[in-house]
């Protein structure tokens, strides 16, 4: 890769909700040009659309190629000719396709190899816009030679990482769609990615229980022991750092997830719940296992503030740090194992550690 600063594309998201407010107010401090060089997927009209309606300042270049982005400033690129119409705060089949059609040039962009990471501005799912959510859009239409099969979607927060096994599927399909090879290689995906992505070299993963109260033995469910069980077993012998299964309830109000670097959770509300409380705004999703970085904000596209100018950019800066320091991270450790040194020895796992995250046995004394 030539000598230049990380180029960011970022996809301006329903134009009718708080994608372009998060874009202006994260661009204006000028520290963040140091970072990266920008380039905004969107409209010019709509941009400028925004920027008067909000009352924002935003200096931005128009550039007809990615190529031509310029630093330190921030970069507008055309990503369709038709006109949208604007609609603070209500969604719309025009405004949710405006935000598509962004990812869509984003992603061509990419596989020229115009753009290094994209960072999406939220769109979502509704009763006038269905589709499959943006890591998916972008996991099916990514065309780079290298498939993006067993990418999922990794909250990171500041004291709390949590990975979901399955996406958006209703409860009852959560069970039936795991499987010993789903789990097996969901979790090696996963160490994979916190030791490329994260440069943690030998992390610990912990599993979540799927039924309540870890199934308590087989009583109120049998996934624990006929499922999660053994492949956690069979991954420790492996040498990975797995651990569990915990029950949610307990896992989080006890405060165990901070002795881990990331916690699996086998289903969307077991994971974005106490990650929302946990770290609130500043939030960012990200999808592991794809060749493009890609990260977005946890904010959602509110429509409830959209056009008040009360949105809070916390999240989307700290998706452009993300995407930025993982893309180092990337070429960082992908040369640095091109050609590792020879390992003198065979690395071991603390048996005490066995004990110190061990699940804890119910009570012989209580009666179910």
């Amino acid at each position: 890769m030539e000598d230049r600063k990380i180029r960011v594309a970022i996809t301006h998201g329903d134009t009718n909700g708080i994608g372009y407010e998060l874009i202006f107010k994260t661009f204006e401090d000028p520290a963040m040009f140091d970072l990266c060089t920008p380039v905004i997927y969107g409209s010019p009209k709509v941009a400028t659309y925004h920027s008067k309606a909000l009352n924002i300042q935003a200096n931005f270049s128009i550039v007809a190629n990615a190529g031509d982005a310029q630093d330190g400033r921030l970069n507008m690129l055309a990503a369709f000719e038709d006109d949208v119409k604007v609609e603070f705060g209500k969604p719309s089949e025009e405004s949710g396709m405006a935000a598509l059609k962004a990812v869509d040039r984003a992603l061509e962009d990419y596989s020229k190899g115009l753009v290094d990471v994209i960072v999406t501005a939220p769109v979502e799912n509704n009763e006038v816009f269905r589709f499959s959510g943006q890591p998916l859009y972008i996991a099916d239409h990514l065309v780079t030679g290298v498939p993006s099969k067993g990418s999922m979607s990794v909250l990171c927060g500041e004291r709390l990482r949590v990975a979901l096994a399955t996406r958006n599927l209703p409860l009852r399909q959560v069970a039936d769609s795991l499987s010993l090879e789903f789990v097996n290689d969901t979790v090696k995906s996963l160490h994979h990615t916190l030791r490329r992505d994260f440069l943690i070299t030998n992390p610990r993963i912990a599993v979540l229980a799927l039924n309540p109260k870890a199934g308590d033995d087989g009583i109120i469910g049998s996934e624990e022991n006929e499922l999660l069980k053994p492949v956690i077993s069979s991954l420790v012998e492996e040498g990975i750092q797995v651990y569990g299964p915990y029950p949610a309830d307990t896992f989080f109000d006890e405060g165990f997830h901070g002795s881990f670097d990331v916690v699996l959770a086998m289903y969307y509300d077991q994971g974005m719940m106490p990650f929302r409380m946990i770290e609130g705004e500043d939030g960012v999703q990200f999808e592991s296992y794809m060749p493009v970085v890609c990260t977005s904000p946890t904010d959602g596209v509110r429509f409830d503030i959209a056009g008040t100018g009360n949105a809070n950019p916390s999240s989307m800066r700290h998706a452009v740090y993300l995407a930025v320091d993982i893309f180092r991270n990337r070429k960082f450790y992908d040369e640095s194992y091109s050609n590792p040194l020879k390992k003198l020895y065979k690395e071991r796992r603390d048996e005490s550690e066995k004990v110190r995250f061990a699940v804890p046995k119910p009570r012989e004394d209580v009666k179910h």
